[in-house]
């Protein structure tokens, strides 16, 4: 009997009971012309002919908990009497005073109805739900065979119910029964059921949610059964369908793609940029540096020195030559110095002079004239530590200037002064940190240098030339596993010799790159005159300068 027939059988629905032909408890309808039809095997029993005798109970309804309605066309949706009826969906029933429609939800055999959703006009007041819902496989399941060739899973009933209808009801299509923050539950539910097909298909909404929720579920099933479908120009089939577009439906099923989790990638997928040759990163102001390290790229540079060893001048001198010889912008966080002292620091290295220093070599002309240059230039912008230490705040800061200003540079100092703010203990806070900071500066796009603190070393301080090591950083698991490059700087300020005492080694401890520089170290002394760091040898055999030195050492 083919469906078109039982189509247009016009009697009214009397009960559901059970069916001879598939054993189903109460997937066959009875009508009260007589006529019988199954849900769950399509099959149709004949009203019977005339002088024929059969019985036709009375009017009974089902299991007094569970709302009656009617099958009808539901234009709004697009939908056809005969779509509804297959799937057990009703419209015009009365719940609390109001009417509603009703979603059937049968058990994960498709035997036992156990559920119901209503669906209210005003979907503010919520999807009730009557009976069990936590015993109900998909909406639809019921309805269709098991096993097959293919089943369509959507995120909502009419989507369902409108794929079907554009494929003359005779693939199965099934929905999720809450929702797309729900599928994996409602899938999980009836797995065995939806694993006899051969494809399974995913066709949940196009938005976030949806998308989000198809990767979730898709990894519910073995490789190579699950596909993802999609349409661009429509939210859901039940807006193609409204829309006369039945056939976008139909080709995102056919051309649906198979299932791959995010960050698998095929050859295919990275050839293009694997051919681009590599290029030079943004070039540190020392060409040693740059030519050791193949220069700065996307990611985070950790610098690790004690206290008065020169780090500070090295990281404002890089924020000079980034602006002044790169044009680029620049963002500086230094977290334990207020911002004016900061500009007073840049704007020396612009001009040559130490204008936080008040020894006299400056006059208050030279630093108005060198604050209006970079004022005028607006490539540099401060943060005010005051604001907040936290990360989730400077974090998003980082975040607003890189799309808003278009910074590509930043500078944090340092690393400790944000895991102080934090309620962990430090090693967590570190840990916990240099996983956001370098998933950030990857997302962006974007470099941060970042200073951090040192413990205590074992032997000689670093302050007196000791050689800074990669244990020596605080959060240190962290700092080797996220960062792409770890620099230590050593200055043996303590030296007889006012030469070797502002002699600054600048030592590569970590190369994530090629790993070919790590362990190398050079070399800068200091222009007082000029406020800079220059380039310098490094210091003579035999003088008392720092690691290599110290006989108590050994190696790592």
């Amino acid at each position: 009997m083919s469906l078109k027939k039982h189509e247009e059988v016009e009697s009214e629905f009397i009960q559901h009971q059970p069916c001879d032909n598939c054993g189903s408890s109460d997937a066959n309808s009875l009508y009260s012309d007589g006529h019988q039809f199954c849900h769950k095997c399509d099959h149709y029993v004949p009203p019977p002919r005339d002088g024929e005798e059969r019985e036709v109970p009375d009017r009974a309804p089902r299991d007094a908990k569970f709302l009656e309605g009617r099958y009808d066309d539901l234009e709004p949706r697009g939908l056809r009497e005969a779509t509804l009826r297959k799937f057990g969906y009703r419209i015009g029933a009365q719940y609390n005073g109001e009417r509603v429609h009703v979603g059937d939800l049968y058990d994960t055999k498709g035997d036992t109805l156990v559920a119901q959703q209503l669906r209210y006009r005003d979907k503010d007041k919520g999807f009730p739900i009557v009976g069990n819902i936590k015993q109900a496989g998909l909406f639809g399941q019921q309805a269709w065979r098991t096993g097959g060739k293919m089943v369509v899973i959507t995120e909502g009933y009419f989507d369902a119910m409108s794929g079907a209808q554009v494929q003359d009801l005779k693939w199965p299509w099934v929905s999720v029964t809450n929702g797309a923050k729900a599928a994996k539950k409602s899938i999980a539910r009836a797995i065995e059921w939806l694993l006899t097909f051969e494809t399974i298909i995913l066709f949940f909404d196009n938005d976030e949610d949806g998308i989000a929720a198809a990767q979730e579920c898709a990894m519910l099933f073995p490789a190579g059964r699950v596909k993802i479908a999609r349409m661009d120009e429509y939210k859901d089939c039940n807006e193609a369908l409204v829309a006369g577009d039945g056939r976008k439906i139909i080709d995102a099923v056919w051309g649906a793609r198979a299932f791959r989790p995010d960050g698998v990638l095929r050859v295919s997928d990275v050839k293009a940029r694997a051919l681009t040759d590599p290029e030079i990163g943004y070039p540190w102001f020392d060409e040693r540096l740059t030519a050791l390290t193949y220069g700065r790229r996307a990611g985070v540079y950790c610098f690790g020195a004690g206290t008065g060893c020169g780090k500070t001048d090295f990281l404002i001198q890089q924020v000079q030559y980034d602006v002044d010889v790169l044009n680029e912008k620049v963002g500086v966080f230094f977290l334990e110095q207020p911002p004016d002292e900061t500009l007073k620091r840049v704007a020396g290295k612009f001009a040559g002079k130490s204008f936080h220093v008040p020894d006299g070599s400056w006059t208050k002309e030279e630093l108005g004239s060198a604050l209006d240059r970079l004022e005028a230039d607006d490539r540099i912008l401060f943060y005010d530590s005051f604001g907040s230490t936290e990360w989730d705040t400077v974090g998003a800061t980082i975040r607003f200037l890189a799309h808003s200003e278009g910074i590509k540079l930043f500078y944090v100092d340092n690393l400790t002064a944000l895991a102080a703010a934090s309620p962990l203990s430090e090693k967590e806070a570190l840990e916990e940190m240099m996983e956001k900071i370098a998933t950030l500066a990857k997302e962006l796009d974007v470099i941060i240098h970042l200073v951090t603190h040192l413990s205590r070393p074992e032997g000689k301080p670093h302050e007196e030339g000791g050689r800074v090591m990669l244990r020596h950083f605080k959060g240190s698991s962290a700092i080797g596993f996220w960062v792409n490059f770890a620099f230590g700087i050593e200055r043996d300020q303590q030296n007889e010799d006012p030469v070797l005492a502002t002699l600054m080694t600048f030592r590569i401890i970590k190369d994530r790159l090629s790993g070919r520089s790590t362990g190398k170290t050079i070399h800068f002394g200091y222009d007082p005159a000029a406020s800079r760091l220059i380039a310098a040898d490094a210091p003579p055999e035999g003088s008392k300068h720092g690691f290599q030195n110290r006989e108590d050492d050994s190696p790592f």
